[in-house]
Parts: C-alpha cells; structure tokens; sequence
C-alpha cells in the first residue's frame, strides 16, 4: 500500500509524551501510527519542513554517504509488526539504488521515514502491517504536532 506521512504527533501515556508518527495509505480512511522517540520525532520533521540547520545531523549524514556513493533512497517498506504484549514493534527495509544495483537495508521505521522525509523517496506498508495497527484518523486529532512541543 502506498502511503505518506500524515503527521508528527505528541501522545501522552501514563509513562509520559511520546511521539507518533502517523501514516496515511493512499485511499484509505485510517492512519499506522509507530510511536517513535523524540529524537526520532524531531529528525522526521526536520526532513518534511527541509530545515537545515547548517551542519548534518545523522540522518542528513547517512543520506550524504548514500549519494555520494552513487547511491539513492528508493522507497521505504513497513514490513511487519513483531507483537510484545500490549504494543509491538513495527520493522521497515530501506530499498536503495546504487551503483552496484539495488539493495535492500533492514531498518528501523523512524530512520527509514526520516531519510524519506529527506529525499521524498517513496512510503509503502504492508496490507497485513495496517490492518493489524490501524486506528481511526479521530483518535490523533487532539494531539499536538511535534513542531509545537518540541524545540525544533
């Protein structure tokens, strides 16, 4: 399914503020939220806004390294969701074009997205993925952006 970033939201849990990101698969009425953290949070917003802040970050950095090496971000694909209990975690492969072909990178979500934040590389996510963590688009519509919670 192909999708986008919706928004970088902040939750409040009982341990506290954490940060989601929400994606929105093309066509459908509900949002994948991956709860992420701050740092995480605040990487993917830069990307979406293009804020340089005059000296690369990590994810500016690995991006860097990629396209210097001839290479290029192709799309990013949440694969699956390892369930723990209450929540899970969601995996991603990170597709790259080099000049060796193509490759695919196991990471995690959040590094995926922020270097497609970056790049405007294509989101996919696995129907099996949504189904399992799909929630209503209502459920995110009080949470603050990031942008307003953190000092970005």
């Amino acid at each position: 399914m192909n999708a986008h970033i919706d928004a970088v939201r902040v939750a409040g849990t009982p341990s506290g503020p954490v940060p989601v990101v929400l994606l929105a698969p093309d066509g459908e009425p509900d949002l994948l939220p991956i709860f992420i953290g701050f740092d995480e949070a605040a990487a993917i917003a830069r990307g979406l806004d293009a804020v340089d802040i005059g000296r690369p970050l990590t994810h500016d950095l690995l991006l860097d390294v990629v396209e210097e090496l001839g290479g290029r971000v192709d799309k990013v694909v949440v694969d699956s969701l390892e369930s723990q209990g209450e929540g899970g975690t969601y995996t991603a492969d990170l597709h790259l074009d080099t000049p060796r072909g193509t490759t695919v990178v196991d990471a995690r979500p959040s590094d995926s997205l922020a270097l497609a934040a970056r790049t405007g590389a294509d989101i996919e996510i696995d129907p099996g993925v949504y189904d399992e963590g799909r929630r209503e688009r209502a459920t995110f519509d009080d949470l603050d952006d990031i942008r307003e919670v953190a000092d970005l």
